[in-house]
C-alpha cells in the first residue's frame, strides 16, 4: 500500500506543574471543539510551519499561563502511535513545565475553560483526560518526580530565595510523602553546592529561618532517595 510519508501533522503537548498552597497542581483545558469536546486535556497545540516543537511549547505556556521567564522546560518524550487521535496521524512532542506558584490560567481559542487540578485528581483516575493525556501526564509526573531524587530540579518550583522548609514543602508535594524535618535539612546543607545561604533571616511559622538560592551543582551526588510510602 502506497503512504504519503507527510500526511501526518506534529503537535506539542505540555504538561504544566506548580504547587498551590502545599498541593501540587497540572494545568489542564477543557476541550471545546471536536474531537473529545467537554473532556479535560493537557494543554498544547500543533506545530507551525516557522516554528520547531520547542517554539510551539513556548508559545502554548504563554498563551495559557502568560508566563515564559523563570519556568522549567524539557522534552519527556515523543508519542506516536497510528491511532492516538481520530483526526489523523498526529505525533506528539510532550514537555515538562514547572515554575513556583502559577498565577490562574487563561483559557486558549479552542477551550472552553482552563484551571489548574490537583495532581491526586488525575493520578487517581477520578479525573480522565482526553486522547493519550493520562499515560503523557503520567510519564511527565514520573519524571519530576525521579529528577528531584539525583538533581536539583525541586529548586525549579521555589522563588529565588527560599527556606529549607519551603523546599521540604516541593519535596513532599511533588513526591506525595511526608519528609523527615531534620534528616532533609542535614542532607540539603550536606550536599556542597546544592543551596547556598544568602546572610539573609526570614520569619517561617513565627521562628526566624535562614534563607538560601540554588548553588551551582545541578546533579546530586549521593541521589536524595524518595522515602516509602
Amino acid at each position: 500500500m502506497d503512504v504519503d510519508p507527510f500526511s501526518f501533522a506534529v503537535a506539542a503537548d505540555l504538561v504544566v506543574l506548580t504547587i498551590r498552597e502545599r498541593v501540587l497542581h497540572v494545568l489542564l483545558v477543557e476541550r471545546g471543539i471536536e474531537p473529545a469536546v467537554g473532556m479535560w486535556a493537557l494543554p498544547g497545540g500543533f506545530v507551525l510551519p516557522e516554528e520547531d516543537a520547542e517554539a510551539t511549547a513556548y508559545r502554548e505556556l504563554a498563551e495559557e499561563t502568560g508566563v515564559t521567564a523563570g519556568v522549567h522546560l524539557e522534552q519527556v518524550r515523543t508519542y506516536s502511535a497510528p491511532d492516538r487521535d481520530p483526526r489523523g496521524r498526529v505525533v506528539t512532542v510532550a514537555w515538562l513545565a514547572l515554575a513556583p506558584d502559577l498565577g490562574e490560567p487563561s483559557a486558549g481559542s479552542d477551550a472552553r475553560s482552563a484551571r489548574w487540578w490537583p495532581v491526586s485528581d488525575v493520578e487517581s483516575g477520578a479525573l480522565s483526560l482526553a486522547f493519550d493525556h493520562v499515560a503523557i501526564f503520567g510519564d511527565a509526573l514520573e519524571r519530576a518526580r525521579a529528577k528531584l531524587e539525583y538533581s536539583a530540579l525541586a529548586t525549579a518550583f521555589c522563588p529565588p530565595e527560599f527556606t529549607i522548609a519551603q523546599l521540604r514543602a516541593v519535596y513532599e508535594a511533588v513526591w506525595g510523602v511526608p519528609v523527615d524535618p531534620r534528616n532533609f535539612h542535614r542532607k540539603i546543607t550536606g550536599t556542597p553546592g546544592f543551596v547556598e545561604p544568602t546572610g539573609e533571616v526570614v520569619r517561617d511559622g513565627g521562628r526566624p529561618a535562614q534563607l538560601f538560592r540554588r548553588g551551582p551543582v545541578s546533579q546530586l551526588q549521593p541521589p536524595f532517595t524518595r522515602p516509602e510510602h
